[in-house]
Order: structure tokens, then sequence, then C-alpha cells
């Protein structure tokens, strides 16, 4: 295992102190540990590129990482009361719809390319702001009320509009989809039948 994939494996083994964290209120080092978290996502990036890296495991660990660890720390903190209830919603819909969705391309045998838009990018890094602002909020104190204020309806415009191009790349690509024609029946040949020295013809069958 390459060291892109075991920073990996880290943000995910991470996932569930950092939600004891918020739950048991020990906010400063939830916020710290997502911090790590944060990096080691930059980190195991920066090294696949650079050093080429790449894997097929970290190809699907790596998305399974983020989405556990935000969808986590949306839903703990959205119970908490940290979080408006409809964002956290928004949040947990849109992924739950994008997976179904590609799943359901796979089972009717019509995959979709993964490739991640713009929109979604700037959806993920708005979602790791928010999470960060609130949880830096809760444990140091630092007066950061107004800015959570407009991040979540920033994040919360981000989630729905990335929902709905991803729907509509969706169905651009299923009413793209042409069946194959079913193959012609075999025609049965005839054979052509013999002449025989004599003259008369003989069939071969």
């Amino acid at each position: 295992m390459n060291i892109p994939n075991a920073l990996t494996l880290a943000r995910i083994i991470l996932v569930p102190l950092i939600v004891w964290l918020i739950i048991t209120h020990e906010m400063a080092a939830a916020f710290v540990l997502f911090l790590l978290a944060g990096l080691s996502d930059a980190a195991d990036g920066y090294l696949a590129k650079r050093f080429g890296w790449h894997t097929e495991l970290g190809a699907y660990l790596d998305p399974i990482a983020d989405k556990a660890l935000l969808v986590s720390i949306y839903v703990t903190l959205g119970f908490s009361n940290h979080l408006p209830v409809w964002l956290v919603i928004a949040v947990v819909s849109r992924d739950i719809l994008i997976i179904g969705a590609f799943i359901l391309s796979w089972i009717l045998s019509r995959p979709v390319a993964v490739s991640p838009l713009l929109v979604s990018k700037a959806n993920t890094l708005a979602q790791l702001v928010l999470a960060s602002l609130v949880l830096a909020e809760l444990g140091l104190g630092l007066g950061l009320e107004p800015f959570v204020a407009v991040c979540i309806w920033v994040t919360g415009a981000l989630t729905i509009l990335s929902a709905t191009v991803y729907f509509w790349v969706w169905l651009k690509h299923m009413a793209s989809y042409e069946p194959q024609p079913a193959p012609l029946p075999a025609r049965i040949s005839h054979p052509e039948p013999i002449k025989t020295v004599s003259g008369s013809r003989v069939r071969t069958s």
C-alpha cells in the first residue's frame, strides 16, 4: 500500500473519532482532527499527482473517505443543533440521489463516466469551509457567527445547484442512450444441386 492510500485510510479511521468528539462536546479536539483530515486529503492528492501514485484502490477510497467525513460531521452537527436541519437534509439527499443514479445506470448497462463537475468541486469546498468554521467557533470561540451564517446559505445554494446539474447531466446521458438493434435471423441457404456424369441432378441434402 502506498502513502496516499495509507493517508486515505487514516482519514476514514478519523471519522468515528471526530463524530465521538462532537457528541461529547470536545469541539476544540474535533476541530484539530478535522484539520488533520483535511491536510491528509491535500497531502495524498499532491503525492499521487507528484509521483504518479495513482491506484485503482485509491480511486475508490478517496471519494468514500471525503463523503464519509463530510456526511458524518454534517449529520452530527445537525442533530446537535449546530447546523440547520434543512441544510443537513440537502447535503445527505444530494449524495444519496447521485449514488442512486450511478447505481441505476450501472444496473441498466448504461454506466455514467465519473467526472466531478466544477460546481461539485465548489460545493465540496464550501462544505469543508462551513464545517471548519462551525467547529472552530464551537471549540475556540473566535466570533465567526456572521461568517457561519453566510456560509450556510452559500453551501445550501451550491448543494442544491450541484444536485440539479448532476441530475440534468444524468438525464441527458440516459436519454441519449440508443439500444442496439436485434441481430437479424440467419438466412437458411439452399444447397445447389450437383450434376452427375449422366446429367441428372442430385441434391446434397
